[in-house]
């Protein structure tokens, strides 16, 4: 009996390895593809490469990953990678910025939370939602709930995903300010220390960029 079990679980562990390795280039290109469709979602028009020409953008201690958009070799704006901890677990989001550090759009990239609660998130501030936040800049203020003084309205019953959303979206923008300081590119004009550090304020402390 002991040897059958064995025999079973090497047998088992095999398989696992080999399906392994046979999904794990059609999972990549999957992954890759859906970034790619993102990163043209939230920053249309665009006539570069925003993936090959990704940059790694550090704010207080953390790296976030920045795509950056041009067109006819001019800066048209950039898409920025974050996540912060929602009420289910990590809720990781793309920003699209335009030139002068506006919100053209966002794509919901993963999260745990509670379906048809949290998990709204991926409409609820796009343009037409409850929450839009389309066109606003969180370089003039950091996006906050309206529970908290801000001008966003919260998912209904979802105030903590609502928070974490907004709390991602500013850490992305400090990113992406940063990102235009160091490269000399017209744009956000904006601290991204001084949005990062209000954004932390509000409770931002588990914000991380994967």
């Amino acid at each position: 009996m002991l040897l059958v079990l064995t025999g079973v679980t090497a047998v088992s562990v095999a398989l696992l390895a080999w399906m392994n390795e046979l999904t794990k280039e059609p999972i990549a290109q999957a992954n890759a593809k859906a970034l790619s469709d993102a990163v043209s979602l939230v920053v249309p028009g665009f006539d570069n490469d925003p993936i090959a020409e990704k940059k790694m953008q550090e704010v207080n201690g953390v790296q976030y990953a920045v795509y950056p958009a041009t067109k006819s070799g001019e800066f048209i704006g950039a898409a920025v990678e974050a996540s912060a901890m929602g009420f289910g677990g990590e809720l990781k989001i793309l920003v699209g910025f335009d030139a002068q550090g506006n919100v053209i759009d966002y794509s919901l990239l993963s999260h745990a939370e509670t379906p048809g609660l949290g998990s709204k998130a991926d409409l609820w501030f796009k343009k037409g939602g409850k929450g839009d936040i389309t066109g606003m800049n969180p370089g003039e203020s950091p996006l906050t709930v309206s529970k908290d003084g801000g001008k966003v309205d919260a998912i209904t019953a979802s105030t903590i995903t609502s928070r974490a959303f907004l709390n991602a979206v500013n850490a992305a923008y400090a990113a992406y300010a940063g990102q235009n300081t160091a490269d000399g590119a017209t744009g956000a004009t904006q601290q991204a220390g001084k949005v990062e550090a209000e954004s932390l304020s509000n409770g931002a402390d588990t914000i991380s960029v994967n």
